[in-house]
């Protein structure tokens, strides 16, 4: 592996994490609460993804911890438009 690529994965990562939110799988997560419990920011993603809904709090830094931590691998991350309009 090229040096150049370590960069460019790295680039790819950071982007993600900051035009994006955490999404779950609906109907995997068996309410563990890992999620939640190492969310830095105290957010209960635990009730976002048993009710399948992505977390798109503004308090939420995107950090990964949550999806890093899940046993089940139930939460991504998907890019948003910042700029959406709300219905």
């Amino acid at each position: 592996m090229a040096i150049e690529e370590l960069f460019v994965s790295e680039a790819k990562h950071r982007t993600a994490l900051t035009a994006g939110h955490v999404v779950p799988e609906f109907g995997r997560c068996v309410q563990c609460g890992i999620c939640s419990y190492n969310c830095p920011i105290g957010i209960d993603v635990r009730r976002h993804a048993w009710m399948g809904q992505p977390v798109k709090r503004s308090e939420c830094l995107t950090c990964g911890e949550c999806v890093a931590r899940c046993p089940r691998g139930v939460l991504r991350f998907a890019n948003t438009d910042l700029f959406e309009e709300k219905a």
